[in-house]
């Protein structure tokens, strides 16, 4: 019995160090859906508690407020952090942003091009940060003068495309300054692609489902 009692003893410290990562996928009013431990997203309602010890506060579409260990958490969407051991919180730490695949494989997610919010999706293999037209008129971007002009290759062929520095992008914790950009003649998608203009300067790390971009510089 005392055999037993040490080596429970021994193993108290350990769960006490533990860590919860949380990473905030999907949000609504009186609702949050939350990737823990990198684990299948799940939906949350106001006044809930996981099975490890977070508790939803408050969710609305722009942010959800966490409680765990006694300290409350404001996370935006595709934030997270991690609660609990006894190393510091990571939005305290390295700049990440998680995105989730979709059905056909794409990781998407939120984020902003100069404070206005547009809706990424990685692409490795485009050399910058692409936009249509459409999307860079509501951004606002001054981009149609000949001096910007270039022709780009698409999957439809060479097509015209107008060089851009875009002031800040940001995606999750993440926020990059002066990032170059190509707006791309004839393209109609409201998507903008998160090219290697940004993703150079980012570790990505892929897990299953889950990407998880860390900021390098």
């Amino acid at each position: 019995m005392r055999l037993l009692i040490l080596f429970a003893s021994l193993l108290l410290p350990c769960a006490a160090f533990a860590e919860t990562h949380v990473n905030v996928v999907g949000l609504f009013s009186g609702k949050a859906i939350l990737a823990i431990n990198g684990g299948q997203p799940k939906t949350w309602a106001v006044g809930q508690t996981t099975p490890e010890g977070v508790r939803i506060i408050s969710a609305s579409s722009e942010k959800v407020v966490l409680e765990a260990d006694g300290k409350r958490r404001e996370l935006g969407m595709g934030q997270g952090i991690a609660i609990g051991g006894d190393r510091a919180e990571k939005n305290s730490g390295a700049q990440t942003a998680t995105l989730f695949g979709n059905n056909a494989g794409h990781f998407i997610g939120d984020g902003f091009i100069n404070g206005t919010s547009v809706k990424f999706l990685v692409d490795t293999g485009a050399t910058a940060v692409a936009m249509g037209k459409a999307q860079a008129d509501r951004l606002g971007l001054v981009y149609m003068t000949p001096e910007r002009e270039v022709s780009v290759s698409t999957a439809s062929g060479i097509t015209k495309a107008w060089r851009v520095s875009l002031n800040t992008v940001k995606i999750g914790d993440i926020e990059l300054h002066q990032v170059e950009a190509l707006v791309v003649a004839g393209d109609p998608s409201s998507i903008v692609l998160l090219g290697m203009t940004v993703l150079n300067r980012l570790q990505m790390e892929r897990n299953g489902q889950v990407m998880t971009l860390t900021k390098k510089y």
